[in-house]
């Protein structure tokens, strides 16, 4: 091995090193963010589909569990869910909206979920001649030993509401 190679080697390794110590000393977790993405086929354009799920707030006319849904009136907007038996709370605020690509992202103020860092994308696209796929997806970070709990909720969440929206669209 030729001595320039050795240099490089303990220069990699203190570099890496460093890196480590740097993010110790900054707190920084070990656990990874996960993602989860679901979506459904709707026989409906995208102009009609995204009139039922684009306003902020409708979120409450198409997930069943949702019982309201109250807006700040603030830019960007925060709402607020609660559940229809009431004992959960949301507080969301929309981080980014398209109405041209028919789609917004929004974010986890509070949640009774076991979840942190949660972003959320819902987005309308063309499948075919009056037809749609609807797309809802996110990353977050479950609470350290709540994974699997996480996982199921979020996921029984979509599906919720991602079958609602196709039935609204049955034909």
């Amino acid at each position: 091995m030729q001595l320039s190679d050795l240099f490089r080697r303990q220069r990699a390794l203190t570099v890496a090193s460093v890196c480590s110590l740097a993010f110790l000393a900054a707190g920084v977790s070990s656990a990874a963010a996960d993602s989860l993405t679901r979506s459904v086929e709707v026989n409906g354009t995208p102009a009609e589909v995204w009139s039922l799920i684009g306003p902020f707030c409708a979120i409450k006319d198409w997930l069943p569990p949702v019982g309201s849904c109250t807006e700040d009136g603030k830019t960007p907007p925060t709402r607020t869910l609660v559940t229809k038996d009431g004992s959960a709370t949301f507080v969301e605020t929309q981080t980014g909206r398209s109405s041209e690509k028919r789609s917004y992202s929004y974010t986890f103020k509070s949640s009774p979920l076991p979840v942190t860092h949660y972003v959320s994308t819902i987005e309308v696209t063309a499948r075919g001649p009056g037809q749609s796929t609807v797309t809802w997806s996110s990353t977050y970070t479950a609470n350290e030993g709540k994974e699997k709990e996480a996982k199921e909720a979020l996921n029984g969440v979509y599906t919720a509401g991602l079958d609602f929206i196709k039935s609204r669209f049955a034909k």
